[in-house]
């Protein structure tokens, strides 16, 4: 039987680094899924998801969003729907996604010289009712791993801003206030979060990491219906 196509739809960006860490998820993902593994982009970046979807109708569409926002529930669906795609469930709220977070964080912190006494958790934000709650469940799971308080921020759409979060917290005597990017690659969040003041230590995005690969791959396995052993492996992983 011929595997399904996999398309990874993405946001897109201008900045050159998105798309290269997006290429490592989706090798990956290939080489996890032995399969057929393609990239398809909502703007500023081709070939766009409408094009790719165009020319292999039936694919299974893995949202490669961390909240669930107006593009995870309405338009990656609304795109997807003319050519009998399965649009799978996004990456919001996984425990892949919060132990992506933690490796990205400890990575940083011996960067920095050492391990902070606070976190930000800085989404993408969301003005759409529960598009924030992937950010709200990263920060509820890396809680118990972290001897540090961790509190939530956004870059767009809601509050507190990263720089406000980091304001706070120095405010009440922390000093070593690490931001943990709660995103997926390169762009001009990322590059706003490099730029706030007072941070100790700023994380890299978790698109590229091999918990993401395993948990997109599990989407597909689930959508697909077929028995991929890579699928079985990941759900018994300790995380």
């Amino acid at each position: 039987m011929t595997a399904r196509d996999l398309v990874l739809a993405v946001h897109g960006s201008t900045v050159p680094a998105a798309g290269a860490t997006i290429a490592r998820l989706a090798e990956a993902v290939r080489g996890l899924t032995r399969g057929p593994v393609t990239v398809g982009h909502l703007d500023h970046q081709a070939p766009s998801l409408p094009h790719l979807l165009a020319e292999r109708p039936g694919a299974v569409v893995v949202p490669l969003l961390l909240g669930d926002g107006y593009h995870r529930t309405v338009d990656v669906p609304a795109v997807a729907r003319p050519f009998d795609c399965a649009v799978t469930r996004g990456l919001s709220g996984e425990p892949a996604v919060a132990f992506a977070l933690y490796d990205r964080l400890r990575a940083a912190e011996r960067a920095a010289g050492g391990a902070a006494d606070a976190v930000v958790v800085a989404g993408a934000g969301s003005s759409r009712p529960g598009g924030d709650d992937g950010t709200l469940a990263a920060v509820r799971r890396l809680g118990p791993l972290l001897p540090a308080p961790v509190t939530p921020a956004y870059c767009s759409a809601s509050t507190p801003a990263p720089a406000e979060a980091v304001a706070r917290l120095r405010a009440r005597g922390f000093r070593r206030v690490a931001v943990a990017a709660h995103l997926l690659a390169p762009g001009r969040f990322t590059r706003a979060l490099a730029a706030v003041p007072g941070t100790w230590a700023v994380t890299a995005p978790i698109a590229d990491h091999a918990r993401v690969a395993r948990l997109v791959a599990a989407r597909y396995a689930e959508a697909a219906r077929v028995p991929l052993r890579v699928a079985c492996e990941q759900d018994s992983r300790p995380l």
